[in-house]
């Protein structure tokens, strides 16, 4: 319930009223749901602080293509210490101050945004890759990817300011969505941001899907005893765009939605429940973007990270 009294430094977590009743006067109980999100963020930034330091002391590493990957890899570093920090900010700076706490759900809020953009980045680069295979390769720049990711970056850090700018619910409680310290409002339209972000990647990767089976056609046409070698590829691909978009859907979708029609009076474990998933997407990005790089499995290999027989299947162009 609302309290009539609401102190200003509120924490940010989805079970803020939750748990500050089950915290007696002496201390605040530590929510199991919190600890996962901290273990999560912890595991999450280790993991994409591997794929930096791969991708900053390789000097191979440096067409496009991997400064994506690099956003990517930062962005989910940065959701992994945001986690890790929303935590300490709400068990261990007692009481947590409002300036900590806006500033931790803003990093929170500018690294997801900025994975998922970063994302979509991806996406795009892979399109145009294909589309326009003669010449793209040859305009693709490593300035052209960085001014690209730099306007990415800022307009990420913008939303992140969007908490200490105003964009909180601490002094209106009764305004808050489930994803305190936002208010419902506030969420609908960055719910709204992200379900148009999820229909333009579908959009992409249909017409990868539609360019790579036609590519796939015009190969198996030239070289008939390759054919099948070729359509097992297109397979190994169109499975892999499934699995892109099955396990994004799956952990995004849910949270989404349900922070479009819910709101604060709802059960925290709802949303602690659709929270993890969407974070432990972040997870699964450097398994799908970086480790399964032929170069970058490569420079694990030279540094230990895996076995150094280890050998990358070769990647066709029905790989997508």
């Amino acid at each position: 319930e609302i309290q009539a009294a609401p102190d200003p430094a509120a924490d940010l977590s989805p079970a803020a009223t939750a748990a500050g009743e089950e915290g007696g006067a002496g201390g605040q109980a530590v929510n199991p749901w919190d600890i996962a999100l901290c273990a999560t963020g912890t595991v999450l930034a280790g993991e994409n602080a591997l794929v930096l330091a791969v991708l900053f002391y390789a000097p191979g590493l440096r067409a496009p293509p991997f400064l994506l990957i690099g956003s990517l890899a930062l962005a989910d570093l940065l959701a992994g210490l945001g986690l890790v920090v929303n935590f300490g900010v709400r068990y261990l700076l007692q009481p947590p101050s409002e300036a900590a706490t806006l500033s931790a759900a803003g990093l929170l809020l500018a690294a997801f945004s900025a994975s998922l953009c970063s994302l979509l980045a991806i996406t795009v680069d892979r399109y145009l890759s294909l589309s326009n295979a003669l010449t793209y390769h040859s305009e693709r720049t490593r300035s052209f990817a960085a001014a690209a990711l730099l306007l990415l970056w800022l307009a990420c850090g913008a939303v992140g300011l969007l908490p200490l700018l105003g964009w909180n619910c601490l002094r209106q409680p009764g305004a808050c969505s489930v994803l305190r310290p936002l208010t419902r409002d506030n969420v609908a339209v960055l719910a709204v941001a992200f379900l148009l972000l999820f229909a333009l990647m579908l959009q992409l990767y249909g017409q990868i899907c539609r360019i790579a089976c036609r590519h796939a056609q015009q190969i198996a046409v030239q070289r008939q005893s390759a054919a099948s070698a070729q359509a097992t590829s297109t397979r190994r691909g169109l499975s892999t765009l499934s699995l892109i978009l099955g396990t994004f859907a799956l952990c995004w979708l849910p949270l989404a939605i349900y922070a479009l029609v819910a709101d604060a009076s709802y059960p925290a474990v709802y949303t602690y429940s659709l929270a993890l998933p969407a974070a432990c997407h972040s997870l699964l990005n450097p398994v799908v973007y970086a480790f399964r790089n032929p170069e970058i499995q490569k420079s694990l290999a030279c540094c230990g990270c895996i076995p150094a027989g280890f050998s990358p299947r070769p990647r066709t162009p029905s790989d997508v």
